[in-house]
């Protein structure tokens, strides 16, 4: 029970090893500062080494022949500041090393670079031993000095934040505002009875106006704030509230941030059941959440560090990496980096805690980075989990990510499956791109389904490439189970598709005219199966005359109008759906079937025969004639015979016929023919409403004097008056037009009379060349 909720740690460590080992083997370490891009490491023999985040030694400098005490860095690490236990202190240029060289007649314990040091022309720093210092060069390129504090024992930590530097000495912790020149706060110490040097004050600023005390066992949180301008004049323009106070349980080594909470270096006496006996353990590094008042433990870690026994509250430091997280541990003769724990560490955690359903769903979150073999390890315990529970589908899906390109376990898995059968829920997951099982593999599970689950076969056909088997075997199978079941369309359409895979398109097709498949066209011109077609053109047709007169129509260069009408000779209705088509496309290219096309429109479509005949200049009028007259189509024949120059027996059929005045007045029109027009008259005498229609409408092509002059006496004619008032409104439009007419004339020819006159006044520029066009001698003589 106590494994199950133990808790999953929130560091990880790493000692600092490479160069490091080597220099501390002969040295040991006094002080370490952290910048993004590199460590700057002060040992107790006057060294200071540059060393890159692996530990390796990339610069190193002789400073004194004695402890270095503090090494500070400015913002961009271009700029160092060292002082050491003789007094000596060096603020200077990386890459330069122009600078502050100075030698001191007190121990310097503390020195600190302004953040911006390099952007700023003052190039300020401060130091710190008996007395707080502050340096900053003038004009005149010259450093001069201020004393910012003294009185109150050694200095032995500052810290510089923008343009706050806070300063512990004997008495407790202090704040000046560069900008202002102003101390602004005093923070006691607590545990007074505590000796400063061996339990030294820690500083960390967690953002620019939030400081963190820790002394002894007390933590302090300080947050600096604006003073409103209204309060008294004299006061600092800032003023610090503490927002969290509280003991630790342990004596305070370090402190770093880590968002809103803080990382804790603490130095740990333990008592000994021998005598009660006090002695030196393992420091400790705790994440702490602080409260008001108290502070709550996130978690806690005790540290291996070497020579840890030896080793005093104020040999320990903590310095961070703010870039990443990265916490430093430093002590005499080791050096541990503490980092925030990755996902790659929580899975190895789930790993470790046999933990395999939440490691697997981690593992997917972050799969690169992580052994395949142990995702794999996790994945298989974590399938056999599912399985046992019943959880097929989950399991097969787990398959892919978990097996990946593992063909042994793959296989494994399948028969497993195959076992408890189950072989249906693995199918849809199985590899099927680059990465392939043996095609023995999908034809057993093809197999499975083909037993009790066509439409599951068909699915699995449709979705797997075709080279994923052995298609004969696949194709066997399937035509042995349509002997049991020959009209199955789920197994009829599969066998086609297997057959297109096969490249056997002539077997596909059958299939697909058989079953009137809608893929059947996209099949033939895909393919090119029109040698394959030539044979089941019926076939086609019957399934879709639009499509299939269209595909033919479309590839007549692959099949050929005489091969298409052989082959339909036996369905007229079908030829003449082709040849219909054909004729309208192009009026010509099946011209010598015009004469069979004839009786196709008389029996299957009597609507299109007229408009055939119209704009067919290859159809014997002879023959439709007959075969016109046969059926009694007076339309067409009317058209025939008037085609054929007789117009007379055209215009009696209408009369006789038809009984249509309309349509033979308008053929008389199209005519133009007085004979015509005599006959429509003699016809039309003893018809009253005839005589009505020709009234209505001949006044612009014949004489009505003509046609009223026969009417006989006592004739009643169906609104005579009307037409007669239609007649001469008819002859009043025609008399005004005619005016019109002349008169647009008369006015034209005038025009044009004048312009001509006008031409021929005109004066005519002639010269030695031009010659007169009646002797044809030269006009000017020479």
């Amino acid at each position: 029970q106590e494994e199950e909720n133990e808790e999953e740690p929130k560091l990880k460590y790493e000692r600092l090893t490479n160069g490091v080992t080597e220099i501390l083997q002969k040295d040991a370490a006094s002080c370490m500062t952290v910048h993004d891009k590199f460590l700057a490491l002060g040992t107790h023999f006057g060294k200071v080494f540059l060393l890159d985040i692996q530990g390796n030694v990339t610069q190193k400098f002789d400073i004194s022949p004695v402890k270095i005490n503090q090494i500070s860095l400015d913002d961009s690490g271009e700029h160092v500041g060292i002082c050491s236990e003789d007094g000596k202190v060096q603020v200077f240029g990386l890459y330069t090393r122009e600078g502050f060289h100075e030698n001191f007649d007190c121990p310097i314990k503390i020195v600190a670079v302004h953040p911006q040091f390099g952007r700023s022309s003052s190039k300020q720093f401060v130091t710190g031993g008996s007395k707080l210092q502050l340096y900053e060069r003038n004009w005149l390129n010259r450093w001069k000095t201020l004393t910012l504090h003294e009185g109150e024992g050694t200095i032995t930590n500052i810290k510089w934040r923008a343009n706050l530097i806070a300063w512990a000495n004997s008495v407790g912790v202090k704040i000046y505002d560069i900008s202002t020149r102003q101390r602004i706060s005093n923070v006691l110490r607590d545990n007074a009875s505590l000796r400063p040097d061996m339990y030294p004050c820690s500083l960390c600023w967690k953002d620019n106006t939030t400081l963190v005390i820790g002394w002894g066992t007390s933590i302090k949180i300080c947050a600096v704030k604006e003073r409103d301008p209204t309060e008294v004049r004299d006061l600092p323009s800032r003023y610090v509230e503490i927002v969290s106070a509280f003991d630790t349980e342990f004596y305070i080594s370090g402190l770093g941030p880590l968002g809103d909470q803080l990382v804790v270096l603490y130095y740990v006496k333990e008592i000994s059941d021998e005598m009660d006996k006090k002695f030196r353990a393992r420091p400790r590094l705790d994440i702490i959440q602080p409260l008001p008042e108290a502070c709550e433990e996130i978690s806690s870690d005790a540290l291996t560090v070497r020579h840890f026994q030896e080793n005093e509250c104020r040999d320990y430091g903590l310095e961070h990496s703010e870039g990443e997280s990265l916490f430093y541990i430093i002590s005499p003769k080791d050096i541990v980096v503490a980092k925030e724990r990755d996902q790659d560490d929580h899975i190895d955690w789930l790993l470790d805690k046999k933990k395999y359903e939440e490691a697997l769903m981690a593992a997917e979150i972050s799969f690169k980075n992580i052994k395949r073999h142990e995702v794999q390890k996790i994945g298989i315990a974590y399938i056999n989990h599912l399985v046992e529970k019943g959880e097929y589908d989950v399991a097969a899906r787990k398959c892919q990510k978990v097996l990946g390109k593992n063909m042994e376990l793959w296989e494994n898995e399948v028969y497993r499956f195959k076992t408890i059968g189950q072989l249906k829920a693995i199918s849809q997951y199985l590899p099927r791109g680059d990465l392939r099982l043996r095609p023995a593999i999908y034809e057993m599970i093809l197999h499975e389904f083909l037993k009790s689950d066509f439409e599951g076969f068909a699915t699995l056909i449709r979705e797997w490439p075709g080279d994923l088997y052995n298609n004969m075997t696949v194709v066997q199978a399937v035509r042995d189970h349509l002997k049991k079941d020959p009209n199955n369309g789920t197994l009829l359409t599969t066998l086609a598709e297997l057959y297109t895979y096969d490249q056997r398109y002539d077997k596909a097709l059958e299939i697909y005219l058989q079953l009137r498949h809608k893929d059947v066209y996209q099949l033939i011109h895909k393919h090119n199966l029109f040698s394959s077609i030539e044979d089941k053109m019926v076939l086609l047709m019957d399934f879709d005359k639009e499509k299939a007169v269209d595909m033919l129509l479309d590839n007549e260069d692959k099949i050929s109008i005489d091969r298409v009408v052989e082959e339909l000779k036996d369905r007229p209705e079908l030829l003449h759906v082709y040849l219909h088509k054909l004729f309208k496309r192009d009026h010509h290219k099946g011209q010598k079937y015009h004469e069979k096309q004839i009786s196709l429109y008389a029996e299957y479509d009597r609507p299109n025969l007229l408009p055939f005949l119209r704009d067919s200049t290859h159809c014997p009028l002879e023959k439709a004639l007959e075969i016109c007259q046969q059926r009694n189509f007076v339309e067409e024949t009317v058209f025939l015979l008037s085609r054929m120059g007789n117009s007379r027996r055209a215009l009696q059929m209408i009369m006789e016929e038809l009984h249509d005045v309309d349509k033979a007045i308008e053929f008389a029109k199209e005519q133009d023919d007085a004979e015509l027009w005599e006959d429509l008259i003699s016809y039309s005498i003893d018809k009253p409403p005839f005589i009505t229609g020709l009234l209505n409408n001949i006044g612009t092509h014949v004489d009505p004097i003509l046609l009223i002059h026969r009417i006989k006496e006592d004739m009643e004619i169906p609104s005579l008056r009307d037409s007669l008032v239609k007649i001469l409104q008819d002859y009043n439009l025609q008399i005004l037009l005619r005016e019109g007419c002349k008169k647009i004339l008369v006015a034209d020819s005038l025009s044009l009379l004048k312009k001509m006159q006008r031409t021929q006044m005109r004066g005519v520029r002639v010269d030695e060349e031009n010659i007169c066009e009646a002797c044809h001698a030269p006009i000017l003589p020479t």
